[in-house]
């Protein structure tokens, strides 16, 4: 086993000291098919581009 740098007394000092924050509500972002960003000219049979 190798050395550990530092006593694991002071683990997790830093996250410790950071003051708290709420997280802040966000929308919702779409998933799976409606999340999918059409890009660039659509082809084939489907396509109502011209």
């Amino acid at each position: 086993m190798g050395k550990v740098h530092g006593s694991l007394a002071r683990a997790g000092k830093v996250r410790g000291q950071t003051p708290k924050v709420a997280k802040q509500d966000k929308k919702k972002q779409p998933r799976g098919r409606a999340a999918v960003v059409g890009f660039g000219k659509k082809r084939g049979p489907n396509s109502s581009e011209k």
